[in-house]
């Protein structure tokens, strides 16, 4: 009798330890399995005297390859970021940036494309994508879309990140008064950015509003983890 009841406690104690691996398995699978949604806060310089933040999440799930360099861009820091303008901003349309205020870091990264994502999400307000100049041409520039700009989803361009919340209304606000960019418009000419950069921007176009620092927030899984 006594030996039957220890095999029982041993069936039992063998099967409970199992159903827990299995648990703990099934858990760390659905942890691997759930991507990872990263938060990352700009803090802008919107007008003279006037800065602000917004936080945007960056999705790998909708663009993998866009996503992954965006995020290699935020950990360079201020190296890349720091005095970074929106150099065309468009009202009505979206707000442009990416180039570099030094020209020798600009120069660095211009010629580190990347190949094309599948367009998962659609350019609504508030989504980011990378802005391009024909196929796999991706670089560093990229644009907030200040509307739904869905016209430009079968143009190729794929979000990888959506600003957060009620933060459009920080966006709102970068300085949208040169518009579009020379020669089709009064703004800066994207090659003398290129060029000439911050020294160039800073002469001509003074009221741009700008990045002071980016930086990673949290990261939480698709289903709002952390």
């Amino acid at each position: 009798m006594m030996m039957m009841m220890r095999c029982c406690c041993w069936h039992y104690f063998a099967l409970f330890t199992t159903l827990l691996l299995l648990g703990t398995t099934t858990t760390s699978r659905a942890d691997e399995a759930a991507p990872k949604v990263t938060r990352v806060e700009f803090e802008v310089n919107l007008a003279p005297g006037k800065e602000d933040t917004f936080v945007v999440e960056v999705h790998p799930e909708w663009a993998p390859l866009g996503a992954a360099r965006f995020l290699e861009l935020v950990d360079e820091g201020d190296k890349f970021w720091k005095g970074i303008r929106f150099f065309r901003v468009i009202e009505g349309f979206m707000a442009q940036f990416g180039i570099p205020g030094k020209p020798a870091v600009a120069d660095h990264w211009r010629d580190k494309t990347i190949k094309d994502d599948e367009v998962i999400q659609s350019n609504k307000r508030g989504y980011m994508s990378f802005a391009t100049s024909g196929q796999d041409s991706r670089t560093t520039q990229m644009f907030i879309n200040l509307v739904d700009n869905t016209n430009l989803d079968d143009m190729g361009f794929s979000p990888f990140a959506i600003v957060v919340g009620d933060d459009m209304s920080i966006v709102d606000q970068i300085y949208s008064g040169y518009g579009e960019g020379a020669p089709g418009g009064d703004g800066p000419a994207q090659g003398r950015v290129q060029a000439d950069g911050n020294k160039y921007l800073k002469k001509e176009f003074p009221n741009l509003s700008y990045v002071k620092s980016v930086r990673r927030v949290e990261d939480i899984t698709s289903e709002g983890e952390l």
